[in-house]
C-alpha cells in the first residue's frame, strides 16, 4: 500500500512542514494531490490574486500560527477527508463529496464529527475567502452538527474546589489555585514565566498568552497572589529569573516548562484525595470559575474578559448550565 502524500510537504518545494501528520494508507492508483495554477477570483466585493499555487501551500498557510494542538487536530481531519476523496485536488471537490464524507462520520461521537467537519469547512472557507485560491466555497453548503452542551456535568461545586485546594500544597497547590482563580486554560498555565507576573497594590496580575494568539491580563485575588509570591521566592533561591517558567518541570534536566500532561495528572490526583469521583480535568476548574463568579454576581462581560472568550455568547453558556430558578418550581408536583 502507498501512503497519502503529506499535505504539508507535498506539492511545491517551498511549502513549509508545520507538523508531522501520520500517513494514511490509500489505494495505489489514488490520484496525486495537485491544484490549478494561481488565478484571479472574486472575493466578496473585490478581486484578489491567489496567494498559493497548490493544495500543500494552502494547507500550510491555513494552519500557520495556530497552536500545535489545533494543527494536529485540523491536520488529521483534512488528511482524513483527502483520503476519503482519494486525493482529489481541492478545486475539484464538490458539495456531494463533502456530504458523503459527512455520512461516513455517523459512528463517531457528535463532538468528534463537529470538529472534523468544522476543520474541513474552515479550510475551504480560507482557500476561497482569505487567499482567493478557490473560486467557490463548497464547504459553506455543508452543515456542522450541533452538539449537546454538557458543561453542567463538568462544574465542581465551591465546596469541592475548596476540598481540592485543602488537599494540595506546595507548587501543586499554587498551580490548582491559579487554575481556578485565574480561569486559565492548561496551555496558558504551562506557558507562564515569572516575567508575566506584575505586582499591583496588595495583589497582582498575570499576563496570559491565550487561544488564537490573543493576550489578556488577569487581575488576581490577594490570596492567590501571596501564594505565587511565596513560590517565586523559593524559585529565586534556585536562581530562577523572569524568563524561567512559573511551573517548572521536575523531570526535565533543563528545568523547562511543566508538560500539559502533568497538569492533568496533578488535577486527577488532587480530586481523588478530595474524594471527588469522575474524570475531573483541568478545564473543569475553568468551567467552575465561570459558573461560580456569575453566581456570585460578577458581570458577564467581566467574566468574558477574564476567560478570554471571543463572544459573550460563549460565557452565557454558564448562565444556563446552573440556573437559579425555573418554571418547573412553580408547578404543584
Amino acid at each position: 500500500m502507498q501512503t497519502l502524500p503529506n499535505l504539508l510537504t507535498s506539492g511545491s518545494n517551498d511549502a513549509p512542514a508545520m507538523f508531522p501528520v501520520v500517513p494514511v494508507p490509500v489505494a495505489p492508483d489514488a490520484p496525486a494531490i495537485d491544484a490549478p495554477a494561481a488565478s484571479v477570483v472574486p472575493v466578496e466585493s473585490g478581486r484578489v490574486v491567489s496567494q498559493a499555487s497548490n493544495d500543500a501551500e494552502v494547507v500550510a498557510m491555513w494552519l500557520h500560527g495556530r497552536s500545535r494542538h489545533t494543527q494536529r487536530g485540523y491536520g488529521a481531519a483534512v488528511e482524513r477527508f483527502i483520503f476519503f476523496v482519494e486525493g482529489k485536488p481541492l478545486h475539484r471537490v464538490t458539495v456531494g463529496d463533502l456530504q458523503r464524507f459527512a455520512d461516513t462520520l455517523v459512528d463517531l461521537a457528535p463532538s468528534s464529527r463537529r470538529t472534523i467537519l468544522a476543520a474541513v469547512r474552515s479550510l475551504f472557507s480560507y482557500a476561497h475567502r482569505r487567499i482567493g485560491y478557490l473560486g467557490y466555497n463548497v464547504g459553506a453548503a455543508v452543515e456542522v452538527p450541533k452538539v449537546k452542551q454538557t458543561v453542567a456535568g463538568r462544574i465542581l461545586s465551591e465546596s469541592e474546589v475548596h476540598r481540592v485546594l485543602a488537599h494540595s500544597t506546595g507548587r501543586d497547590g499554587v498551580l490548582l489555585r491559579l487554575l481556578y482563580s485565574g480561569g486559565l486554560r492548561v496551555s496558558e498555565l504551562v506557558g507562564l514565566t515569572w516575567g508575566d507576573l506584575q505586582e499591583r497594590d496588595d495583589a497582582g496580575q498575570v499576563t496570559v498568552f491565550g487561544k488564537g494568539g490573543k493576550t489578556r491580563v488577569v487581575y488576581l485575588s490577594a490570596e492567590t497572589w501571596r501564594e505565587l509570591v511565596t513560590l517565586r521566592r523559593n524559585s529565586q533561591r534556585r536562581g530562577a529569573g523572569p524568563a524561567d517558567p512559573v511551573f517548572r518541570s521536575r523531570k526535565s534536566k533543563s528545568g523547562g516548562h511543566l508538560d500539559a500532561s502533568w497538569i492533568h495528572r496533578i488535577v486527577r490526583a488532587a480530586a481523588r484525595r478530595a474524594g471527588i469521583e469522575g474524570p475531573v480535568s483541568p478545564h473543569w476548574f475553568r468551567h467552575s470559575h465561570a459558573s461560580h463568579s456569575l453566581e456570585r454576581g460578577a458581570p458577564i462581560h467581566l467574566v468574558q474578559q477574564t476567560l478570554g472568550h471571543s463572544s459573550v455568547a460563549t460565557t452565557g453558556i454558564y448562565l444556563h448550565a446552573r440556573p437559579t430558578d425555573s418554571s418547573s418550581r412553580y408547578l404543584p408536583v
